[in-house]
């Protein structure tokens, strides 16, 4: 993976582009950034380098062309949002409830999950066969990784489908109508949630862990670019 998303890169190659220096890293955490932020057509070679502060010869260094900058987000995007759900999805848990809160912290912390990254790959998969393809890869594996969550506590194969579809989809839903809460007031909700999933009231110890998690990222920010607000 790249460097941090959120902080400055550090660089590793030793390329130059005049006296500055710009590793394939902070190419792509540019990029992403841009993405993430503006939607993959403000992704250009030219933008990127200003935002640098290279030139952009300096591309060419690490990418054939801007194609292959955008197949390399598309990895990055899947290395991010895809395999953090596949992981907290297969995290240890004492219930059915405390597992779907480990699934519930990547809403939470965009640092594991970006809301803003996975929404620009889905309006870029609109115009784009190859973002529709890794799209729809990356949906059904983060649908399995959840499916197999619920069979790991004994639902029935169709349940465990459809407990999962509800749970995925609703919260992608969640985002493509940009729904804005405090996190106090989605706190309140989240046990009617879990048992409108699980068919389980959770308890006070199945919440507390994640109740703890979400206050301390409450207001983490989702892909600022550096020196940018967000």
């Amino acid at each position: 993976m790249t460097a941090s998303l959120l902080a400055p890169a550090v660089a590793s190659t030793g390329k130059t582009a005049g006296n500055v220096k710009a590793t394939r890293e902070d190419w792509l955490d540019c990029a992403l950034a841009a993405l993430a932020r503006d939607g993959v057509a403000r992704v250009t070679i030219l933008g990127l380098s200003d935002r640098l502060g290279v030139s952009r010869s300096s591309f060419y260094w690490y990418f054939k062309d801007r194609d292959e900058l955008l197949d390399a987000l598309l990895v990055q995007w899947e290395a991010k949002n895809t395999r953090s759900i596949v992981k907290q999805a297969a995290a240890q848990a004492r219930s059915i409830n405390e597992a779907v809160c480990n699934v519930f912290r990547c809403w939470v912390n965009p640092a594991i999950f970006s809301p803003r990254l996975d929404f620009a790959v889905r309006e870029w998969a609109r115009g784009s066969a190859k973002a529709r393809a890794a799209l729809d890869r990356s949906d059904s594996e983060r649908t399995a990784a959840i499916e197999e969550m619920f069979e790991r506590f004994g639902y029935a194969d169709r349940d465990a489908v459809v407990r999962a579809r509800v749970l995925y989809y609703t919260q992608i839903g969640y985002y493509a109508l940009d729904i804005r809460e405090p996190m106090q007031a989605r706190l309140a909700l989240t046990p009617y949630y879990l048992e409108a999933l699980t068919g389980v009231p959770p308890t006070d110890a199945d919440m507390a862990s994640f109740r703890a998690y979400a206050l301390a990222y409450a207001e983490e920010p989702d892909f600022t670019e550096r020196g940018a607000a967000p």
